[in-house]
């Protein structure tokens, strides 16, 4: 069986001859095991033997200077600590009021000039296109997450005013995306902390679902896969989620999570990407430990498929080699 038709499988709640994986790490990590195993970072992906490949569509951002990034909504990224993310240096909503900013519009050209040299890259893998900062972390980006929060309450008709302008930006990149032939569409959008959600189930319900359930219903009728990455605990959210299309929830968490739980509760309409702890686990046990933490949760979530083994987020800086190493090595052995 190859790859692509690997997760396929997984994520229709086929068994499968071996579980798919997927393994990405930061950019300062990346550095670090390149280097431990011999490779060139670019050789990364055939060495792990990973099944996943993702274009981010998150286009047109640019350094202006060595730590500070400046996204394609103008704001500016503090990368100084986190050289992936960041920090975000200032808002762009000082007041909610959405006459104060002039949105984007997506460069569509570049979008399908990038898709076309992604699929055309000869690998066998399962192809996502990707929106990061989807919806409510764009949004909280703009205004700041206090702000955002506060304006649930205060300020509901703009919070409205600023999702449906992201909602039209999204819609078009999807649009443009959906003319080729990827076979889903990921979004990062970060709901939970690490013991329920930034907001009420009903907040979320009022400003996020409807918006999310468009995206979502776009591809689902374009016969595509959806999937959510979302940190923290958002199970209060998983019935939802299934409602309105969802088909793979990453980051999966086990230390939020009781995984046989869940398995039992969700593993028939909602497959599962992640599982293996970058906050518990791969910073801190030893190789052989990480082997048999990792087919034990193996055997427990790839039960009549719905599981894509991974680390729960791109694998950061304070992890050893040698865990890299015997994380692979237990995949590539099934």
């Amino acid at each position: 069986m190859n790859k692509r038709d690997r997760v396929k499988n997984a994520i229709l709640h086929r068994s499968t001859d071996i579980v798919p994986y997927n393994i990405e790490l930061t950019s300062e990590e990346m550095e670090k095991v390149a280097k431990f195993v011999g490779i060139n970072k670019s050789d990364f992906w055939d060495w792990s033997g990973n099944h996943i490949e993702k274009i981010s569509y998150n286009i047109g951002g640019s350094y202006i200077s060595p730590d500070h990034f400046r996204d394609e909504f103008g704001v500016i990224w503090d990368r100084s600590i986190d050289k992936d993310i960041g920090i975000v240096e200032a808002v762009k909503f000082i007041e909610p009021d959405i006459n104060t900013y002039v949105f984007p519009e997506p460069d569509i050209e570049e979008i399908k000039r990038s898709t076309e040299k992604f699929l055309s890259n000869g690998r066998d893998s399962f192809k996502f296109g990707k929106i990061g900062l989807a919806y409510y972390e764009r949004a909280w980006s703009l205004r700041g997450m206090e702000n955002l929060l506060m304006d649930f309450l205060l300020e509901p008709e703009f919070v409205d005013e600023l999702l449906e302008k992201i909602l039209a930006y999204n819609m078009k990149i999807i649009d443009a995306a959906l003319e080729y032939d990827l076979d889903g569409f990921y979004f990062g959008d970060d709901y939970g902390q690490q013991t329920g959600l930034i907001m009420s189930p009903e907040t979320w319900r009022r400003f996020i679902k409807p918006g999310m359930a468009k995206m979502f219903g776009k591809i689902k009728k374009a016969g595509k896969v959806v999937a959510l990455h979302s940190c923290g605990d958002i199970g209060d959210l998983f019935g939802d989620l299934i409602e309105i299309g969802l088909d793979v929830y990453q980051t999966f968490q086990p230390e939020i999570y009781d995984i046989k739980k869940v398995k039992e509760e969700f593993g028939s309409s909602l497959s599962f990407y992640g599982g293996i702890s970058t906050q518990k686990t791969l910073p801190f046990v030893s190789p052989d430990k990480l082997k048999l933490i990792v087919k034990e949760t193996l055997n427990i979530m790839s039960v009549n498929g719905g599981y894509i083994a991974a680390p729960t987020h791109q694998v950061p800086k304070d992890v050893p080699p040698e865990n890299i190493v015997a994380l692979v090595e237990v995949l590539k052995a099934q």
